[in-house]
């Protein structure tokens, strides 16, 4: 089924490979980007905008969420697939106590209340056509892991957000709408938008596999779960980890 998909944070990284996935397949794109112009524009002016439509939005304004998503609909009429990619990250690592109350609000508003918001519009539509796939992001073992140190801005906000993606699961399971949960593993630097061939080439001893996860594994764990006859699959969260231990490494 060729459709219309919406990417939030898709002009780079693990989402620049999920937008290229999907428009490689026949589908149209609808991707957004915080604070990067120049890789926008890169993506931009690599595909004609019958195909892809880049749209700045910060996912933490519920406004400017309202905004992008009516540009959407407005060029491309529907919205089929709904991949929550953003989400404000803290890289330095540090204790609860040591949060400001703004780092702890951008990380629930971006990664929380944003698919909230995103799911507000979409879903009506969803329900209509009787058709939709959300796939939202965790980290590893989010419906499982009891706490994550140093990370727990982000791991509050990204736990709550498996509830919310196995809820919106059981309530629109009638309707046709799937969603589900991918969680990446440590994938850092050129990884996030490299290929699996390239990552076979360059050994990971600390990942059981024998090599680093990449971009392309996510876009393609999110394909398949945006298939019409993935639809058995809701509610799932889905570690994509190549063994992994993310939560509790030391490195």
């Amino acid at each position: 089924m060729v459709g219309h998909a919406f990417i939030t944070a898709g002009t780079k990284g693990l989402g620049l490979k999920v937008t290229e996935a999907f428009i490689n397949s026949g589908h149209t794109v609808s991707v957004t980007y915080y604070s990067d112009k120049e890789r926008a524009k890169e993506l931009e002016t690599a595909y004609p905008n019958t195909v892809l439509e880049v749209i700045p939005l910060d996912v933490s304004s519920q406004e400017a969420i309202e905004t992008a998503v009516h540009q959407a609909v407005q060029k491309f009429g529907t919205i089929d697939y709904l991949i929550n990619n953003a989400g404000p990250f803290i890289f330095e690592r540090k204790n609860l106590m040591d949060y400001t109350e703004g780092e702890w609000n951008s990380a629930v508003r971006g990664n929380l209340d944003a698919v909230f918001h995103l799911l507000k519009r979409t879903i009506p539509a969803m329900r209509e056509q009787r058709f939709g796939r959300v796939v939202n992001y965790g980290f590893q073992a989010a419906h499982t892991a009891a706490g994550w140190k140093n990370r727990a801005a982000f791991a509050a906000a990204k736990v709550g957000l498996v509830s919310l993606t196995k809820s919106i699961a059981y309530e629109e399971a009638a309707h046709g709408i799937t969603a589900n949960m991918v969680c990446p593993g440590d994938i850092t630097g050129e990884m996030k938008e490299a290929t699996i061939d390239y990552s076979r080439m360059v050994p990971d001893q600390a990942t059981p596999i024998g090599r680093s996860g990449t971009g392309e594994d996510i876009a393609r764990t999110v394909m398949f779960l945006c298939e019409k006859d993935a639809d058995m699959i809701t509610g799932s969260v889905i570690d994509v980890t190549g063994g992994l231990d993310v939560v509790h490494q030391t490195r």
